[in-house]
């Protein structure tokens, strides 16, 4: 963390699970998803062309590779945030594909609909709330409901 200077950055619970010395299995499990909010947010930078289909994991050595890659000073120089109304789209699509997986994955017990993938999409649909202010929360408190 120390050369890319995240940590004023990290949010409450990132800090507790970057700083912690022991995590549970599900602890490392649920921040490993992160990786799907970080691809949104290269994508809302202008690092990543498109947002496939949440229908797979993202690229993660490619997410990875691109912040070690460039370093922090090149990074922040190159970040240009796309146009607010391409970020409303997602948002909206997501929201849509995020009542569409809880409608039939979680309420009627059947597959997520189009091979969606279910931790891929709630992933998406927090990153993009937290990018247009949807409720105002903080990260670590997000609404994602449909």
């Amino acid at each position: 963390m120390g050369e890319f200077r995240t940590a004023p950055y990290l949010s409450a619970a990132e800090r507790g699970f970057g700083f912690s010395l022991s995590q549970t299995h599900s602890k490392a499990i649920q921040f490993t998803w992160r990786y799907e909010a970080y691809w949104v947010m290269l994508w809302a930078l202008g690092f990543v062309a498109k947002l496939a289909r949440p229908d797979s994991q993202c690229d993660v050595a490619r997410a990875v590779s691109i912040l070690r890659g460039l370093g922090h000073d090149k990074f922040m120089s190159q970040a240009k945030l796309r146009p607010p109304a391409e970020v409303l789209d997602a948002a909206d699509l997501i929201y849509r594909y995020h009542w569409a997986v809880r409608e039939y994955h979680q309420l009627r017990g059947q597959e997520p609909p189009a091979k969606l993938n279910a931790d891929v999409v709630m992933e998406r649909h927090h990153a993009l709330n937290w990018l247009i202010g949807y409720g105002n929360g903080d990260w670590d408190s997000v609404d994602t409901s449909t």
